[in-house]
């Protein structure tokens, strides 16, 4: 079936040695739409952690210029997982993530804690919401993908297996997800953002729909309030009929490069040196 094309190809690369190839094939063919929502869903969680969020609410970047730093994000990230950490577009996206990092005091374990969202809700929401399940390959692949780009952003104790990061992510959002003034600003800011994207009459729908993505430890540690069941069971369900749909259509035949795609804060286009805040002494 045309339908595997991809999946064959992804099952016989090996996770380590072409892990850029299997997040490639990943991110811009089979799973276009649920690899960005669950980003944006990734990065929702690193909010939870006060000293993560105490830091981006400091900034202002979340307050004023929101949408900004959703696309420069997006970006940064897409272009990394479209072309590989290695190409040209790469290797230039990810000296502009360490530049602006670089900027900041930010502790060793919060780094491991965002990389490991990286890796891990992408495989939770497609295993939940996707139009099927990740293969070994493909749930390798995200772990190796992540640890190279976290090797050369210079995070230390990087874990030496999937298992190992999967308990530290675990055990991280345990031990540090609790409410903060900080965490209800920033997540605001960026429920507020995505609000934006849809005509005002059906925003008051879309807000509890959010919610409703969210688990018991997300809304808790944002002071969010809780959705109804009928809205969780709406919201899944609508996900679930879409992945029901996508199995019965055609392969996609042609890559999905964000890094192409018109954003809204770069309606003429972009640079990667002028994503992000201005870097002092630049």
């Amino acid at each position: 079936m045309l339908r595997t094309v991809v999946l064959d190809e992804i099952r016989r690369l090996d996770p380590e040695r072409d892990h850029q190839r299997i997040v490639h094939l990943c991110a811009c063919y089979e799973f276009a739409f649920d690899m960005v929502r669950s980003l944006e869903f990734a990065l929702f969680r690193t909010y939870c952690v006060p000293s993560i969020s105490g830091l981006l609410d400091h900034t202002g970047e979340f307050r004023l210029r929101a949408q900004k730093r959703y696309d420069d994000t997006d970006l940064i990230v897409s272009a990394m997982m479209a072309r590989g950490y290695d190409s040209e577009t790469g290797r230039a996206a990810l000296h502009r993530m360490n530049q602006i990092h670089n900027r900041f005091v930010i502790a060793n374990d919060d780094f491991l804690y965002v990389l490991s969202t990286f890796v891990f809700e992408p495989i939770r929401w497609i295993d939940r919401y996707g139009w099927r399940r990740l293969c070994d390959q493909e749930r390798q692949g995200l772990f190796y993908f992540w640890r190279e780009v976290g090797r050369r952003m210079g995070i230390k104790d990087l874990p030496d297996d999937y298992a190992s990061f999967e308990r530290f992510n675990v055990a991280y959002e345990r031990d540090h997800f609790r409410f903060a003034e900080t965490n209800s600003r920033v997540g605001g800011a960026t429920r507020d953002m995505f609000l934006s994207w849809y005509p005002a009459w059906l925003r008051p729908l879309a807000r509890p729909a959010i919610y409703a993505l969210m688990d018991e430890p997300l809304l808790a540690a944002f002071g969010f309030p809780r959705p109804s069941r009928l809205t969780r069971r709406l919201v899944e369900g609508a996900l679930r009929l879409r992945a029901v749909v996508l199995r019965a259509l055609p392969p996609r035949r042609r890559p999905v490069i964000r890094t192409e795609l018109r954003h809204r804060s770069y309606p003429h286009g972009y640079r990667i040196e002028q994503l992000g805040p201005p870097v002092e002494g630049r």
